[in-house]
């Protein structure tokens, strides 16, 4: 019977050799399909677990709050070892959260918010501590940028992380380009990652080629280093056991297939994974919203006339062609993206049915369900806009000071 290390092993190999339409690696995203990837189909070839109503509600149980809006509609859906997280929070044992943000322009958008939406959840519900990896290091190695111009805009986007509202007491955000330099142990935990994974294994899992830059080759044990507690010191007083999680989009799975394979080799826990599900481009869910496309992303520095115009222009809709045709038969929320965004930032679960509902049978028009979708993004992102304008560069430099955090254990 083969061992958890080889199975583990087994399941990075499996999701890159296997002939699928969806095309889902830590740096594209296509699908065939109006509807976008299928997360069913992912999940069996990434090896991972579904979310479930059982697992939902040992949460609830265990929290005594109710679950993200993400978890009861499937935004989050999938995982890996969750139950053994709460297994300790059942035990009163802590664990800490970790994610992180790859800073290729000086604004986030609309897909990077979700993560750390979501993980502000978790670290307000289960009352952690959170460290928050900028890789300024792998913009540099992918991107047509210099390291000094990827290291300035990783503290921009510290900016809009800050205004998310985590607690800085209990949160630490780092650039690869200076932590990595100022810390023996989290090099030392690198050095140890990367002898144990061949060139052959990460040409596998990654697609790298032999033309790739040796700094692309070693990239993916920094973004696994911090999936153990070691490497941070400061907070953990070289706690070894400090179990993790790391809420994180399915795309970044990979890394942390080969994280958790190295782990068990290194004596050391599995970090724990959170999956969620990719939010669509404007011109609809064939791909993930992307950056370096500013017609396909609403950006949280987008003034209200902008995410008006991007989304009136852009906005791919399932309506039909014309309104009678859409009065008679109704709109596709499966492939509408302005229906598909609602279900990521409307809370209201009864208003949400009602719009489904409304435009499903084609008494709302496409008009109309862009403009629910104009209301309640001018909204959010107006008020992210206010709480970054509030973010200085003192504030960024004392979340991302390398010191201890708070927290019980």
């Amino acid at each position: 019977m083969a061992s958890n290390a080889e199975k583990e092993s087994e399941d990075v190999k499996r999701s890159t050799n296997e002939d699928d339409e969806d095309i889902v690696d830590p740096w594209t995203v296509v699908s065939s399909s109006e509807k976008g990837v299928d997360y069913s189909k992912l999940i069996k070839r990434f090896g991972s677990t579904e979310i479930d109503k059982e697992l939902i509600d040992r949460m609830v149980k265990l929290t005594g709050k109710p679950p993200h809006h993400f978890l009861r509609r499937s935004i989050f859906f999938s995982h890996r070892d969750m139950h053994q997280i709460l297994d300790l929070v059942e035990k009163k044992t802590g664990f800490y959260l970790y994610t992180g943000r790859g800073p290729s322009s000086e604004s986030m958008h609309l897909g990077h918010l979700i993560p750390f939406i979501f993980t502000k959840w978790l670290q307000d519900t289960f009352d952690v501590p959170l460290v928050i990896q900028m890789t300024d290091d792998e913009k540099f190695l992918w991107k047509d940028l210099t390291i000094e111009e990827t290291n300035k805009l990783a503290h921009e986007n510290a900016k809009d992380i800050i205004a998310c509202g985590f607690d800085k007491d209990k949160t630490f955000i780092f650039s690869d380009v200076e932590y990595i330099s100022e810390s023996t142990e989290f090099y030392k935990m690198m050095c140890k990652i990367q002898k144990l994974v061949t060139f052959n294994q990460v040409k596998g899992i990654f697609g790298f080629t032999d033309s790739d830059s040796i700094g692309k080759i070693s990239f993916p044990a920094i973004q696994a280093t911090p999936s153990f507690s070691s490497a941070f010191p400061q907070i953990f007083n070289g706690k070894k056991d400090v179990p993790c999680l790391i809420p994180c989009a399915i795309d970044q799975d990979p890394y942390f297939r080969m994280t958790r394979d190295v782990a068990p080799r290194l004596g050391l826990l599995k970090p724990a994974l959170l999956h969620s599900t990719f939010f669509p481009a404007l011109q609809g869910a064939h791909g993930k919203m992307s950056a370096s496309d500013p017609n396909s992303s609403i950006f949280l520095t987008d003034s209200d006339e902008q995410i008006k115009a991007k989304i009136n222009k852009y906005a791919f809709s399932g309506g039909k062609p014309t309104e009678e045709e859409h009065r008679k038969h109704g709109g596709d929320c499966d492939t509408d993206v302005s229906y598909q965004y609602l279900t990521f930032f409307m809370e209201d679960d009864d208003k949400l049915a009602d719009i489904k509902s409304r435009y499903s049978s084609g008494k709302m028009l496409t008009g109309e369900l862009k403009q629910e979708l104009i209301t309640v993004l001018a909204k959010l992102v107006g008020e992210h806009r206010k709480r970054r304008a509030d973010v200085t560069d003192n504030l960024v430099n004392e979340y991302m000071k390398s010191r201890k955090l708070k927290f019980d254990y």
